[in-house]
């Protein structure tokens, strides 16, 4: 990489490749041209007016949330060759065809051989009144200026920045939401009737609404702003829409889809798009010999597109093209699968029926947010499409059949249907399962084989490098490595079980290795055991086995850092941004000076109360910095934190047992509290639920439960490997009438094994299946004690029962724990202004936008919550 002392290079033999821009585009046929050349034939400058290298544009949102992260794409390796040359921070604003010469802003000269267009597209901005005042989504420094500017907003006026996002497409909807997880009071206004009405049709549009309007993002749709509404200083305080309406705010910014930058083609004389964009063919050929066009420049049949995928694919067809290939650009591939606001959305194929006799199966659940569709020939047995919103996991595995005739029934590939897909569909080798980087199943199975040049590649870091699958957006990764672990089985080649890219050993492998070695940090268990600086599959992971051999408090000595949201808040956050309080209730015994004390407390907090499935209490509505306040009263009462947040035990219910029932044969209630006192707090690799009942009517419904103990006229029945949720489980017995002492022992064991040896995120249920042999071998395990181990597991539970301690508990008694709870950083006293409630059924609710924007909702402002006279 070098900078304005670069010299333009005289042809020599070699043809000189200029690329003009400096975006992935760009950096994918330098990257070919790289890989497939070396230097031999051809040299290549690339020249970008941002002031650094190509960095991925996809993950622009991450950068609101880390002004530190590093976007850049990789691999780089390339800028350090001497026949590749990159030049940042200049523009290129002359090309000469006759001369074959491109002249930048700072008046330099580069000749070319072969010119490439690469310049991308600008974030365009109407002109109304008042437009010069807006802001746009688009690059690095469009998000850091977006960031300082909200801050700013807020320090100034001491309440959130109110910020219109104009544009509900995709590049709108990030916008909106990373500003709205800064803080910002943020608002759509998008012209569709539904948001990314480009890409869903009504149904899923208005799903993916109704969640992203309960994260209190407001949404005006179906209408435009007309201008931007400044005061006497020419400071933003409004925008006005086209239906009259008027919204206060601080900011606008306008994300409503891409201008080609095609200004240097309009000068070269090149053949345009209907809608601007530089025309090109199947070769990405313009209207000018020698002269290429790719990424959201290039207008391909009279379209241009913003998508990763199609201007890789652009890239690697000029990169063949240039080195005496054959290689053509057929068709623009609009699937698409990202993460808005934290929801997953994904489409693919004929997403909206276009196609004559198209057949739509749909699933849809609006109350979940859940919105799932297939769209088949009308026979039922072709895929030509889908969509899905709340639940996006069938795409990766759908993606690639696209065009190919299903083997069941279509709604057996929904996961919202409850059917189990079928196991026989293959993939064909043709079948496209990395579109970024246009990798298909037959190119991975290949590389997994390997040949006489090349060793096979049998791990997932390995496959991604050399197929380059899976290295952009990463949502085909899934089944990648569903596709590596097919073809090792196949080979007899043992599967590579490593948690992630930064440790080769699996959950159980590191667990053991901490254990054994004595590791208490995750430094040290990086720099002894991983690699890099870890990821988000990774640290939870560390700090849930750092917490479980350890018992430490989870948030010092480093580890906050490494939890997951609710864990670091010790609180389920909402989807308003406030947080749920859950005090334990050991089996759902409690009495009326506890229940006083939390009606008192949700009478001064004003929160909104509910009892639980696990005969609990929870109190929502609580904002982050009213946590400490309200645990406070709460441990002076003698509650403890119920760990509602965390993967650990989280209640045992129970039945009233044969202290009060007829039909009892053993006191449930006082077994249900031993069980809750002594596995409190106890971090687990995902969360464990008990039920105790006093006979054989089940009113606890244990065997719904990891853990459930059911009474009999001998002792106690034990059944393990239950759960409720998206794929229920009965528990299985594994032991018959236990007196106490034992039923403990074993427990202890089975709790202990699990936690020892199950995957990451992995329920009981699944785990036992995936165990070899199954309910037998953990039979072998805990009853019989064939590996020895029965001591040790009981004593790994006796030294978390000794260490325990209540998290709230240690918090309030420690100043510097407390200061976490603040809504703002700069503002330790100031509680976030932008909580709005609505009366309902004499408590309140969060408020909807439209509740919002029509003055139904009250907005808390102060220390606390109005009470239901006043909501009312």
């Amino acid at each position: 990489m070098t900078g304005s002392t670069t010299e333009h290079r005289p042809s020599a033999g070699v043809r000189d490749v200029l690329i003009v821009g400096g975006g992935p585009a760009a950096h994918r046929l330098a990257d070919s041209l790289h890989a497939r050349d070396a230097g031999r034939s051809l040299r290549v400058t690339v020249v970008g007016e941002e002031p650094r290298a190509p960095y991925d544009r996809v993950a622009l949102s991450t950068r609101l949330a880390d002004g530190t992260i590093d976007l850049a794409l990789q691999p780089s390796t390339m800028w350090d060759a001497d026949h590749v040359e990159l030049v940042v921070g200049e523009r290129v604003v002359a090309i000469d065809a006759v001369a074959n010469t491109a002249t930048t802003s700072t008046g330099r000269q580069f000749r070319w051989d072969e010119l490439v267009l690469a310049t991308g597209s600008s974030a365009p901005v109407p002109e109304l009144p008042g437009s010069e005042h807006a802001r746009v989504y688009r690059t690095i420094e469009d998000v850091d200026a977006l960031v300082a500017e909200t801050a700013a907003i807020a320090a100034q006026h001491g309440r959130p920045a109110r910020v219109v996002v104009a544009g509900g497409g995709l590049l709108g909807l990030e916008a909106a939401g990373g500003l709205a997880a800064l803080g910002a009071d943020a608002a759509i206004v998008h012209s569709g009737g539904w948001l990314m009405s480009a890409q869903l049709d009504e149904g899923a549009g208005r799903a993916l609404g109704r969640i992203i309007a309960g994260q209190g993002i407001g949404l005006h749709l179906g209408v435009r702003p007309t201008a931007l509404l400044v005061d006497e200083e020419e400071v933003v305080v409004g925008v006005e829409l086209a239906n009259g309406r008027r919204i206060d705010c601080d900011l606008v910014v306008f994300a409503i889809g891409i201008s080609p930058r095609d200004e240097l083609a309009r000068e070269l004389g090149l053949e345009l798009g209907p809608r601007g964009g530089v025309a090109i063919d199947s070769a990405c050929a313009t209207s000018l010999p020698n002269v290429r066009a790719i990424g959201e420049v290039a207008s391909f049949e009279g379209r241009c597109t913003g998508l990763v995928a199609p201007a890789n694919a652009m890239a690697e067809v000029v990169a063949d093209r240039l080195l005496g290939g054959g290689a053509e650009f057929t068709t623009v591939d609009d699937a698409t699968k990202l993460k808005l606001s934290g929801v997953d959305v994904a489409s693919f194929g004929d997403a909206l029926a276009r196609t004559p006799h198209a057949l739509e199966i749909v699933y849809a659940d609006p109350a979940r947010g859940l919105y799932q569709k297939l769209v088949m020939t009308g026979d039922a047995k072709t895929l030509l499409g889908g969509i899905f919103v709340g639940d996006a996991s069938p795409y990766s595995s759908l993606r690639p059949l696209l065009g190919t005739e299903l083997t069941s029934e279509p709604a057996a590939y929904l996961s919202a249907s409850g059917v189990e897909p079928p196991a026989g569909d293959e993939l064909p080798a043709a079948a496209l399962v990395c579109a970024c980087n246009n990798v298909t199943a037959g190119s991975i199975r290949d590389a997994i084989a390997g040949d006489e040049h090349a060793e096979g590649c049998t791990e997932l870091g390995a496959l991604k490098t050399c197929t380059r699958a899976g290295t952009q957006c990463g949502s085909c990764v899934p089944l990648v490595k569903k596709l590596l672990e097919g073809e090792l089985k196949k080979s007899g080649v043992a599967l590579s079980k490593a948690l992630c890219e930064h440790f080769e050993l699996s959950r159980q492998e590191l667990f053991e290795s901490v254990r054994v070695i004595g590791l208490t940090s995750f430094e040290e268990i990086v720099e002894r055991l991983g690699t890099g600086r870890g990821c988000d599959i990774c640290k939870p992971v560390i700090a849930s086995i750092l917490a479980t051999q350890h018992g430490s408090y989870i948030l010092d000595g480093g580890r906050g850092g490494l939890q997951d949201t609710n864990d670091r808040a010790m609180a389920n956050m909402q989807k308003d941004g406030t947080y749920s309080v859950v005090p334990r209730i050991p089996a759902g015994e409690i009495t009326p000076d506890k229940l006083a004390v939390i009606a008192a407390v949700a009478q001064e907090f004003g929160l909104y109360t509910k009892i639980t499935g696990g005969q609990r209490i929870d109190l929502f509505g609580a904002r982050l910095d009213q946590l400490p306040d309200i645990w406070k009263q709460l441990v002076d009462a003698g509650f403890e934190s119920g760990q509602a947040y965390g993967k650990a035990l989280r209640n045992v219910k129970s039945c009233v047992g044969s202290t009060w029932c007829r039909y009892g044969v053993q006191d449930s209630v006082a077994m249900a509290i031993r069980l809750e006192l002594r596995y409190r707090g106890l971090r687990s690799p995902h969360k464990l639920k008990f039920g105790v009942s006093g006979c054989a009517r089940e009113c606890a419904e244990a065997r719904g439960k990891d853990v459930g103990v059911i009474a009999t006229d001998q002792g106690w029945n034990l059944y393990v490997g239950g759960n409720g949720g998206f794929q229920p489980a009965h528990a299985q017995l594994l032991a018959s009438d236990l007196d106490d002492e034992t039923l403990i022992r074993y427990i202890d064991r089975y709790l202990m094994y699990y936690i020892r040896t199950a995957d990451r995120l992995q329920r009981t249920a699944r785990w036992m299946e995936d165990l070899e042999g199954g309910l037998d071998h953990v039979r072998e395990v805990v009853v019989d004690d064939r590996l020895g181990l029965a001591d040790e597991l009981e004593a790994a539970v006796a030294t978390h029962v000794e260490h325990y301690e209540d998290e709230w508990a240690a918090t309030l008694a420690d100043p510097e724990r407390l200061r976490r709870f603040r809504s703002f950083v700069n503002a330790p006293h100031t509680p976030d202004p932008s909580i709005a409630r609505v009366a309902e059924r004499e408590q309140f609710r969060p408020a909807t936008a439209e509740e919002r924007a029509d003055g139904r909702a009250v907005l808390i402002a102060g220390a606390t919550i109005p009470m239901r006279e006043e909501l009312a």
